[in-house]
């Protein structure tokens, strides 16, 4: 278990030594795009290029005790590579619903090796009843060709699945967009009725309470409409389990995938989504003891039409499948590009990460190489044959959320107990090769191009 003074001296020193390479901010161009500047006028960002720092496990918002918590870890990562990790910091102590949360980030610029202080993304105002009363549960994705950058978030005063939380008085949804990879922010802007009004025709009954799944936010490879790669989210709602919604303009409207008539899984908690190799999605969902995979069958890329399986699998009730012992907690699914070693094939490399139990405790990362069509042709198939894990926490730890960065590492951001047992997290920061990950099966096969890329930006 991890020190009190060793988090507060690894905070200091990361601070101090984003600090030394921090570059004044440039705010002319805010007025251009009707956007705010965050609340710190001080605010000093690191350079565009990135360097050859090597990074290492930092804690990137350690909560102390008798200090303000935070939770909820969300991290993306912007074509020129920047990471953008965001995160709830909490005054009330516990959820949306319960008082002020706030939305708070840090940014990289070297492949998390210097990491610029943290800055506020949005404030709750912690009046009961005020729809601005926090802001929490931050899902984020980075356009893979522009500058954009937007997060989806809880808001509002009520609790998620409680009794006073209805149709009429719901768990609302705001949205902010950045124009600039993360550097400043829209004010949020409040999307609820366009998002529950997608199911209020459904035959499972009108949605009463929801929040889209936090951590990444998906952005399709093959699909583009107009302008935008289509973007993919899950919903946790109730009544009626998970829905996935996807956007053809990066996040300012939204649709249902597959017909509002049916959930992918109807007993599903925390979801997250991932493109498939063929275009197909397939959704991870929080369940007690391991993970439910359900697939999304594309008729039609364009128009968005196509069929999901039948019913969610469990993944702990297939061979080999993903396990979390006595313990269900929000976990993040990742496919990457992946050379095998042993053989040479190029292959997409499948990641599950969860905390590996007993309870909330020791996360790590399953993974999947898949060879051919059949390992992800159904949810059942996706749901076995899993290698691993790779254990990235030896302590009490919970949710967790990766990207790849541009040096082809895998950012991995989790929360790990500072101290004490209970919900004293410290949000760490990791970044992992698919070498450790894999036992030395696997390697990024973009390590070779971004290695090039850093050097010809130096």
């Amino acid at each position: 278990m991890k020190s009190l003074f060793l988090s507060t001296f690894c905070l200091f020193s990361a601070l101090c030594v984003g600090a030394q390479t921090l570059a004044p901010f440039d705010r002319s161009h805010l007025a251009t795009f009707g956007l705010n500047s965050p609340a710190d006028t001080t605010l000093r960002y690191t350079p565009e290029v990135a360097s050859t720092n090597t990074a290492i496990e930092q804690p990137l918002f350690p909560t102390l005790a008798n200090m303000v918590p935070y939770r909820i870890p969300a991290i993306a990562v912007t074509p020129k590579g920047r990471l953008i990790a965001v995160i709830d910091y909490r005054p009330c102590g516990a959820d949306i619903g319960f008082g002020r949360v706030d939305l708070r980030y840090r940014l990289s610029n070297d492949n998390g090796g210097t990491w610029t202080p943290q800055y506020v993304l949005a404030q709750g105002d912690g009046v009961q009843g005020s729809r601005k009363c926090g802001y929490g549960d931050a899902a984020i994705v980075a356009d893979r060709k522009s500058n954009e950058v937007v997060v989806v978030c809880v808001t509002g005063n009520t609790v998620y699945g409680h009794a006073t939380t209805t149709r009429q008085n719901p768990n609302r949804v705001a949205v902010l967009h950045s124009a600039d990879g993360g550097r400043t922010w829209s004010r949020p802007a409040e999307i609820t009725e366009s998002i529950y009004g997608l199911f209020d025709q459904s035959q499972l009954g009108p949605v009463q309470s929801l929040f889209f799944g936090s951590g990444r936010i998906c952005q399709s490879s093959r699909i583009k409409v107009g302008k935008y790669y289509r973007l993919y989210a899950a919903l946790c709602a109730r009544p009626g389990g998970n829905r996935v919604v996807y956007s053809d303009d990066f996040g300012r409207t939204w649709r249902s995938l597959g017909t509002i008539h049916t959930s992918p899984a109807p007993k599903g908690d925390e979801p997250k989504v991932e493109e498939l190799p063929n275009g197909d999605v397939v959704l991870s969902s929080r369940a007690y003891g391991g993970r439910f995979f359900n697939v999304f069958h594309y008729m039609s890329h364009k128009n968005a039409t196509g069929t999901w399986d039948a019913e969610a699998v469990h993944s702990a009730e297939v061979a080999g499948g993903v396990k979390a012992l006595q313990n269900s907690t929000n976990g993040e699914i990742l496919i990457v590009p992946a050379v095998e070693r042993a053989t040479g094939k190029k292959l997409p490399l499948a990641l599950q990460s969860v905390p590996l139990g007993p309870g909330r405790a020791n996360v790590g990362v399953y993974y999947k190489p898949l060879h051919t069509d059949k390992d992800y042709a159904t949810g059942k198939d996706f749901a076995q044959n899993w290698s691993g894990p790779f254990q990235v926490s030896t302590n009490l730890s919970a949710y967790s959320t990766m990207v790849q960065q541009q040096d082809g590492r895998i950012a991995f951001f989790y929360e790990e107990e500072t101290y004490g047992k209970g919900l004293s997290y410290t949000n760490m920061y990791r970044p992992l090769t698919l070498e450790q990950i894999t036992g030395g099966k696997f390697a990024p096969i973009s390590t070779q191009k971004a290695n090039k890329k850093r050097v010809a930006n130096r």
